[in-house]
């Protein structure tokens, strides 16, 4: 899915590997991870598939830059993948995993390990809340407000997804610590 993302910003228009790279961080980062070498990597295999090009953008103080393109190929390809009826709900979470066998481990470790998972997902939130300017800037760059509608949406469904983490995080905690406390108490 990494390259259909990196082929749906590119559809938007043509971009280096650096601003795919921090565009991808200022707004798929919610909901896809991806690292810069995995950008990278993906831009050649999308180039040997026919769906972007490169082109080297002489810089007289700076180091030549490269510039991607997608072709019709690319948009095509592009649509085909939106118009799949298949949407993956399955969740690979090792958050929940870890979670499932937390009973091996000691309650007071646990209330601390959903302590620290409220605070850093709490942390993750702040860094996004600077977001919102960002996408803005790169809503500008799409023609079609309704276009930019989506790219809300989905920043909307990741500050939602990480409110609920930390939500359900805290509830975890609090239902441990009542268990504690009434065992103490008895």
């Amino acid at each position: 899915m990494l390259k259909h993302g990196i082929l749906g910003l590119l559809n938007y228009g043509s971009m280096t590997g650096y601003e795919i790279d921090r565009t991808f961080r200022d707004s798929l980062n919610y909901f896809w991870k991806a690292q810069t070498s995995q950008i990278y990597r993906e831009l050649q295999t999308l180039k040997s598939n026919g769906w972007a090009t490169d082109e080297v953008v002489e810089q007289s103080e700076r180091p030549d830059k490269k510039v991607f393109s997608i072709t019709q190929s690319g948009r095509e390809e592009l649509m085909r993948w939106l118009c799949e009826d298949n949407i993956d709900l399955g969740m690979r979470s090792s958050l929940l995993m870890k979670t499932f066998f937390l009973g091996e481990r000691d309650m007071d470790e646990n209330i601390e390990f959903f302590s620290q998972l409220a605070e850093s997902v709490s942390g993750f939130q702040r860094q996004f809340e600077s977001q919102p300017p960002q996408v803005q800037q790169y809503m500008k760059r799409i023609d079609d407000p309704m276009k930019a509608l989506y790219w809300r949406m989905t920043v909307e469904y990741g500050a939602m997804y990480m409110q609920m983490i930390v939500d359900w995080a805290e509830k975890c905690k609090k239902e441990l610590e009542d268990i504690r406390h009434e065992n103490f108490t008895d």
